[in-house]
């Protein structure tokens, strides 16, 4: 029996991408500000810790909308789209793409 593919995991994927792309970027933006602003202050160690989570964050939110977009690794791809939540600023995007997957797990290899 064949199984039916819906856009569901397609859209789920786009928007865990476009939410890591986002949390990446933020991430690189805000470790390199820190790391600015820290160095008159004698300690640029610091600069990283801000955005180095943020970076892995958005790392793992693409990595799994790119598994998303494959319809492989179900768990990667829920993974990936739950740290799309850690940006206030699209956090739609990550409530989205947990309801497209979760409704979709059938679809996954």
């Amino acid at each position: 029996m064949a199984r039916k593919e819906t856009w569901l995991p397609i859209a789920a994927g786009v928007l865990s991408i476009i939410a890591g792309a986002f949390e990446l970027f933020g991430g690189l933006i805000l470790s390199a500000l820190a790391s600015l602003i820290t160095s008159f202050f004698w300690m640029p160690e610091l600069g990283a810790l801000f955005g180095v989570p943020l970076i892995i964050v958005g790392i793992v939110s693409i990595i799994g909308g790119i598994c998303s977009l494959t319809r492989r690794a179900w768990g990667m791809a829920l993974a990936g789209a739950i740290c799309s939540l850690f940006l206030p600023h699209v956090i739609i995007l990550g409530i989205l793409a947990i309801i497209f997957i979760a409704i979709s797990r059938q679809e996954f290899k």
